[in-house]
């Protein structure tokens, strides 16, 4: 990947593709839009930026706390770099928190938004989400950061961590090497700062932009409540459902969200 230093930190990026450009920002996985990137119906039409956040990957690692604020200041950054005005915004969990910021903060920049399965955590399902979790925090909290990660991605997920893992390898090799590498930042800075991250009714209501909710049939109710929430708040939104997946549905079955989010696209082009 590319490096660009931006804000006093390093940022890894690529970027496949050409036509308008779409930045891409991922959560726990740092690679894990990777599988959209060979889907042509997204390549052959758009410029697809993908980026490693600040401590992920080869990216700078600052000590915390580092606000979901702070991230979409630095993807604002990173376009100011590459010389990138306007642009549509896709994230997937706790990286759509910070596609949904970036178009509360720059709206002059975002054309439209793009949320597979935002995680929005003051939804009343939040608190039951964390109680879920607790295997998975109790293992990083003993040290096992490989167990930690094995065990959120397969509550995420709704598959056992054999299934997961193998699926994850298949469309991302060394993505759960790097995950577990990357388990500090996800664990003592990533999930504190989501946690801290205040989206009301009012601030939904205030995203002007067109809005895709993407989501998994087979998700959890965290997930499903979010997807009500938006549907209920945002003013200009649409859904899809993608068919036999859960929280993972871009890797899962790259494809139809491919597929879906060019749809999406086509519909609400850049002004020129």
């Amino acid at each position: 990947m590319d490096t660009a230093t931006v804000n006093g930190i390093r940022l890894e990026h690529e970027i496949r593709g050409t036509g308008e450009p779409v930045l891409l920002i991922s959560p726990v996985l740092a690679d894990g839009f990777a599988p959209l990137l060979a889907e042509p119906a997204l390549t052959e039409r758009y410029r697809l930026v993908r980026y490693h956040k600040r401590g992920w990957g080869g990216s700078t690692h600052t000590p915390g706390p580092v606000a979901v604020a702070d991230h979409a200041a630095d993807a604002i950054a990173l376009l100011d770099h590459l010389g990138i005005g306007r642009t549509h915004v896709a994230g997937h969990s706790s990286g759509a928190a910070v596609a949904a910021q970036m178009a509360q903060d720059h709206p002059d920049r975002i054309v439209t938004v793009a949320l597979l399965e935002l995680s929005l955590l003051s939804v009343p399902s939040g608190e039951a989400f964390f109680a879920q979790a607790a295997p998975a925090f109790g293992a990083y909290a003993d040290g096992d950061a490989e167990s930690a990660i094995e065990l959120f991605l397969s509550l995420v997920s709704g598959m056992d961590g054999e299934r997961c893992r193998a699926l994850l390898e298949e469309r991302m090799p060394g993505s759960v090497e790097q995950a577990v590498k990357d388990a500090d930042t996800f664990f003592g800075i990533e999930l504190p700062a989501l946690a801290e991250w205040r989206f009301s009714p009012e601030n939904a209501a205030a995203i002007r932009q067109p809005v895709l909710s993407l989501l998994g049939s087979g998700t959890l109710q965290l997930w499903v409540e979010v997807a009500e929430f938006l549907r209920s708040t945002v003013p200009d939104i649409e859904e899809c459902v993608i068919d036999d997946v859960g929280h993972l549905l871009h890797i899962e079955r790259p494809r139809p969200v491919a597929e879906a989010l060019a749809r999406f696209l086509e519909q609400h082009p850049i002004a020129s």
